[in-house]
């Protein structure tokens, strides 16, 4: 296969830039690449961080939903990528996520992947958090009952109503807080409300107060507003807390220091994604595993 991935030895959002469909960011990546540098900005701010870090836990560390494979990782097919992606991670040691995308295959593979782990590992019986996009509710509904088997969380990816293409093609929404509350309810499940990034997403969550709130802004390839995940959870990490039963976070976190700097900021778990996708294309489950004890010191 020829990857869109450069499987650059230091992902920071420079090697593919302009390259969307591809592994980059919008606007020549400059969020994606503000994702990468703010976490060691960040980390400077912080009197004594050296050993403070030594009394803080590492959060868990889950694989992103990841769909588009064939046209921004350039693999030959969906339901292949998902199947080898899914098994690496879940080798690895890493939690899960799926997500979904149009077509409506793309979630539907991501589904027959978990339950095939679920197949070969019957005694542990692994699932995945599901992120569906902000369809109409009854689209997102009947996403729910898709799931129902393979999903330990429910969300909703809000920061996808911000590609602009996909927005326009399925008629993604701006979710008001009482279509949320409906949704969260219908779930049944730990929901998540992904893709925080704004000061209205903070008003949103403040109204849901969701049992997850993930700071996001989709690896910095939508266009909302300019910025890092690391700042705004700087920012707002503290006020959210108060609001949810766990902060999770994603976009450029790189290394062990990063993920304790999240720690730090209140996060129980960080989603990869990027990271996953080079060492899965660089050398498979192997390279998968290397990466994630990379993470894990």
């Amino acid at each position: 296969m020829s990857f869109n991935c450069h499987l650059c030895k230091k992902c920071l959002g420079k090697g593919c830039i302009g390259e969307l469909p591809g592994m980059g960011g919008f606007n020549n990546s400059v969020n994606f690449q503000s994702n990468c540098r703010d976490w060691k900005n960040i980390r400077k701010e912080i009197e004594n961080f050296a050993e403070i870090s030594k009394t803080l836990s590492l959060p868990n560390i889950r694989l992103a939903p990841i769909t588009g494979a064939v046209e921004n990782v350039g693999w030959e097919d969906e339901e292949s990528f998902y199947f080898e992606m899914t098994k690496a991670a879940y080798e690895s040691g890493a939690k899960l996520s799926i997500g979904d995308g149009c077509p409506d295959i793309k979630i539907q593979n991501g589904i027959k992947a978990i339950k095939a782990l679920q197949d070969s590992n019957p005694l542990e019986n692994p699932k995945a958090a599901v992120f569906i996009k902000p369809y109409p509710n009854p689209k997102i509904q009947e996403r729910i009952d898709w799931a129902k088997d393979v999903a330990e969380i429910v969300g909703v990816d809000i920061d996808s109503y911000n590609i602009v293409t996909m927005r326009n093609l399925v008629q993604l929404e701006r979710k008001t807080p009482a279509q949320i509350q409906e949704l969260k309810k219908y779930a049944k499940l730990p929901f998540a409300i992904k893709g925080v990034f704004t000061q209205n997403d903070v008003e949103l969550v403040k109204e849901i107060k969701p049992e997850i709130v993930v700071i996001s802004n989709h690896g910095g390839r939508v266009e909302n507003r300019l910025g890092s995940t690391a700042l705004f959870l700087k920012e707002y990490g503290s006020e959210l807390k108060n609001y949810c039963d766990q902060l999770w976070v994603d976009g450029g976190l790189r290394t062990k220091k990063d993920l304790l700097t999240a720690s730090y900021f209140g996060v129980s778990e960080v989603m990869l994604g990027r990271p996953f996708i080079t060492a899965l294309c660089r050398g498979g489950s192997e390279e998968v595993c290397k990466m994630v004890k990379h993470f894990l010191g």
